[in-house]
Order: C-alpha cells, then structure tokens, then sequence
C-alpha cells in the first residue's frame, strides 16, 4: 500500500496490493501475535508471586495457563513470561551479584547474630568464593562433627558454578545440613579457603572423617588445613562417577553393577578385593581401562576392605536414600541468580530441619512393639527410632546364629560366630574384667551400633544387657539435649522462627547488647563501603570492597560457637 500527500494536506491511497506478503496468521495462533502479547497487572502481580515460591520459573508459569484454560486463552508467550521474570530480578538486584548477595547475608545476620558467613571477593569486584551457616546448622555441627562428607555435585547456574554441601548424619541416621558455599572454582586455593573458614565458623572443631568425591584438589586442601583428619572418598559417589564414565558398560551388561557393587561396598578384607577386582577386569575386558585404573590407585580411601575400622557413620547409606542434591535439583533451578538461589535454599532448609522436627516428636511420643527381652527394650528406650530398627534386625540375626569357643587367655576369650545362611565367620574377643568387646567385621568401629556377633557373645556370656559404652551419644534420644549453651546459641536473634519450634532457652550470646550494636555498626560501615566499591568511586575509578580480597583477608561475619564475644 502506498499513501501520498495531496495538495489540500490530506492522505490519499496511491496504490493498493490486495495480496499479504506473508501468511496470514490462523485464528489459533493468533494470540502469538506482538500486538496481541500483553501481559496484564494482574499476571504480573502472578509471576512475581511464582518467583518467590519453590517451584522452579520454567514451570510456573502453569498456573496461569491453568486458570486461562489452554496456551491459547493466555495472552502472552513462555518467552514474555521469562522477560517479566528477568526484568524483576534485575529491579531487585543491589549494584552487581556481589552487592545484592553480600547485603542478602547481612540482613540474615542482623535477624540472627549466629549467622555465619564469609565471602572473596576478585579485584574486579566478582564473588569469587562465598560460605555460610546458620545457628543450627553450626549446633548440629557440634553435636555430629565426627562425620562430614563434602558434596560438590550441585550446580547453582549455566556457568557451572558448584554448590558445595557440608552434610553430616543426625541422631535420626539422616541427612544433616552444617554449611553451604558456592565457590569459584574447585582450585586447592578455593577448598583451603573454606577449610579454614568452616573451622573459623565451629570455633575450631573439625571432623574425624571427611569424604569427598574424587578430587585431588580438595585432598591436597585437607591434608594441608586438617592433617588430622581421616580423608576417604565417599562410595556412593564414587559409584555414581563410574555410571557416568561407564555408562556403555552398565548399560550393555546386567551383572556389571552387581560385580562392582561388589568391589565397593562388600569384601572384607584386601585379599578378597583383589582377587574380586581382577576378576571383574578381566570378565568385561577392562584391564587397559584408564578409569578404572585411576580409580585403583586410590582404593585404600574408597573401598571397604580397606577403610572397614574408619568410623564413618554409615553415611553412605544415609546418602543413598536421601539425596540433598536431588531434592536441590527438585526445588531449585539453574537460571535462578544469586538472589533467587539463596532464598529457594533457605526454604529448602527449611522443609529439611522440619522432617527432623517430626522425627523428634516421633521419638519422643511412641515406642515400638517388641518381644519381651531386656536388650532389646534397654535399646528401644535409648535409641532413636530409626537407629533402634538397625539394632533390631542385628537382634534378629543374633538369634539366627551359632558361636564356637576358640580359647582362652587370661581374662579374655575368643569365639566364632556365623550367621544361619549367610557366609563369612567372625572372630569375637570379650574381656571379662571389663566387659569389653570386638568383633572382625568392625560395625561397631564404623557405624557405633554392635553388630549380632558381639549380640551372640553377650548372651552366651549370659550378660542380657548391653554395656553403657556401646551406647554412643551420637544414635541416642538424647543426643542434643546435653549443652544448654547451644540450646541458648540457637535462640541468640531477633528471629527465633526455627528456636520456637525448638522451645530454645532465652539467649547469651547476644550479652552484652553493646556486642550487638557493635556488630550492626561494622555491618553498617562494610555494606556502605562495600556498595561504594562495587559501584566505583566518584573519580571514575574502579574499587573493590573491602569485604574480601583473593589475596587479602576476607571478611568474615559471625560469633564463635558458644563464645560470648567476639566476631568469629
């Protein structure tokens, strides 16, 4: 169509073509049209509300397709409702990821002085390596430190940035959460940097054993910040590395699981694990296999011939049934930013300590149904639930065994016990001037619950209780109940959302208040320096915050565990 001027100011229609230069849309695509893609307030006022809940944004969208009827009756595309998001995020942002994330981590700790967190900032003003934990991850901390596995198979965003999960295994024999952090890279550097700062943040303790995936790095970190640390890689991702690396393998046969399985979790002594191992390599003709054989090089930190005495909480099970990568991944997306992220894990959290909180009033208001022996209601009375089942079921096969005396020596005795249809035998010592005992197979030394050997000992000694100190604290109903001051280190803030559940004590650490007003002025001065820097100066000029530097100290912000003073 051409339209022209006439000489009277008015438009005329020069030339007119009836024909489309293109198809014209369907009725059924025609809300795809730009001029009919209009997002209203009120789906807006939607998305928002979608933003902020735990379903990740490339699904939430669903809701309001739900309530138009069809995609047709909506009148915007996925790719309108992303740009909505996007726009929200980017209004909600403080001056760069650093600045939005460091004032998010401040404002945790003004609701709660027993936040603890540190961050690193590059010179360029870039979050490089970022840590932190709350009060009751660092009291649950103290109570199950013997164990941590370091989780690193998160990815927070596109740019493979690694969420890295302290977890440990509660009373309960689940999941424990004890710190977070997201790190730059996987570097030695990056992994010292959150040793020292997981130790700053539990004043000091640090586990009996560590596991972690396969990574030289991080083994270098340990030795260098916890030398006295046992380092084991942990089994169960151990598995899960060679399903990726060997997939064609676990795909193309159905007894290569079962074999490896095997050399992972099953034989008990090295003798047994190699023979094991060459078996397989040669049954799926593996011998030149470079996975495998890297692999190999490091059995003594992964397989259980080697590691059967290192205590170990039986994590790997614990692991295995509940994956917090896995619920991460269910709740959590990667196109989140940084803001958006911390805020879905808060309420990750959140769900995770409230399973505990059931799986305490559990114990504490029911007990289960057993026959009537003495052993078995001294446990039912000490144990957890969960932990008193594992108990049971070793119970059951004590009954189910037969035990032969291998002699005498002094005080002690020795025997050989074997299950009815199981195979393997074990050598049990009890020494009667102290009702000690220890068993081959180690369960005690590595999970701290007596295994039906030492059950089938007991009972041909004719002693129909187990001694106190095959007890541990650890599996107990009581195993937080014992320091008042952590109870009080969990009530210590403003927000006491999760210490209510808890019924926590009045708080200590905040004493004097003048630490508290303290704190809030540094965290004042290092918000407003730290947006300064991140914004640049005056002149132009391009500062980095004072927060963290690669090379410098970083800031750190938190109070030691049960310390009345202080920032840690």
């Amino acid at each position: 169509m051409i339209i022209k001027i006439t000489s009277y100011n008015k438009y005329r229609i020069a030339e007119f073509v009836a024909d489309h230069n293109h198809q014209p849309a369907p009725p059924s695509t025609m809300h795809m049209l730009r001029s009919q893609r209009v997002i209203t307030e009120v789906q807006t006022t939607e998305c928002n509300s979608s933003e902020d809940s735990t379903t990740p944004s490339r699904f939430s969208g669903d809701s309001l397709v739900q309530q138009a009827g069809a995609f047709r009756n909506v009148n915007f595309l996925p790719a309108d409702y992303r740009s909505s998001l996007c726009s929200k995020r980017m209004k909600n942002m403080q001056p760069g990821d650093a600045g939005g994330v460091v004032k998010y981590l401040q404002s945790m700790q003004l609701n709660n002085p027993s936040f603890f967190y540190a961050v690193q900032l590059d010179e360029d003003d870039k979050l490089t390596n970022i840590f932190w934990a709350d009060s009751k991850s660092r009291v649950d901390f103290s109570y199950f430190s013997d164990v941590v596995c370091l989780d690193t198979t998160y990815k927070i965003n596109a740019h493979v940035r690694p969420l890295t999960l302290f977890l440990g295994v509660n009373h309960h024999n689940k999941i424990s959460i004890f710190g977070a952090a997201l790190l730059y890279d996987e570097s030695v550097e990056s992994f010292k940097w959150l040793f020292d700062t997981f130790k700053i943040a539990t004043d000091g303790k640090q586990p009996k054993t560590i596991l972690t995936d396969q990574s030289s790095a991080a083994s270098a970190a340990i030795s260098a910040v916890w030398p006295s640390t046992i380092h084991c890689l942990c089994p169960w991702q151990v598995f899960q590395n060679t399903v990726k690396h060997l997939n064609h393998i676990f795909q193309g046969s159905k007894t290569f699981a079962k074999d490896f399985s095997r050399c992972v979790y099953d034989y008990e002594d090295e003798e047994g694990f190699l023979v094991g191992w060459r078996t397989m390599l040669e049954k799926y003709d593996l011998r030149n296999n470079e996975w495998l054989h890297n692999l190999f090089e490091d059995r003594d930190k992964w397989a259980s011939a080697y590691n059967r005495h290192v205590f170990t909480a039986d994590i790997k099970s614990s692991l295995q049934l509940e994956s917090v990568s896995n619920v991460l991944r269910k709740y959590l997306s990667p196109q989140f930013d940084f803001l958006s992220f911390f805020k879905h894990y808060e309420r990750v959290l959140d769900e995770h300590r409230y399973a505990e909180l059931q799986a305490d009033f559990h114990a504490s208001q029911s007990f289960p149904r057993i026959p009537p022996s003495k052993m078995l209601k001294q446990a039912a009375n000490i144990y957890t639930p969960v932990v008193f089942e594992i108990f049971r079921r070793e119970f059951e096969m004590f009954v189910d065994s037969v035990i032969y005396s291998c002699g005498e020596s002094g005080t002690a005795s020795d025997y050989r016990v074997a299950v009815t249809d199981r195979p393997g035998e074990y050598y049990v010592r009890f020494e009667s001037s102290d009702l000690s005992v220890v068993c081959s197979c180690k369960k005690f030394e590595s999970m701290g619950i007596q295994c039906c050997h030492v059950l089938k000992v007991l009972d041909f000694r004719n002693i129909k209780e187990l001694p106190q100190k095959y007890f541990l604290r650890r599996w107990t109903k009581d195993a937080k109940s014992a320091d008042r001051s952590n109870q009080e280190f969990l009530n210590d803030g403003a927000s006491q959302t999760l210490s209510s559940c808890l019924n926590a004590p009045a708080p200590i650490i905040g004493q004097p208040q003048v630490h508290l007003n303290n704190l809030h002025d540094h965290v004042t001065s290092i918000s407003t320096s730290g947006q300064q820097a991140l914004q640049g100066n005056a002149h132009g000029n391009q500062g980095y915050a004072p927060l963290a530097g690669m090379n410098q100290q970083p800031f750190i912000g938190g109070f030691p565990l049960n310390h009345e003073t202080g920032l840690g």
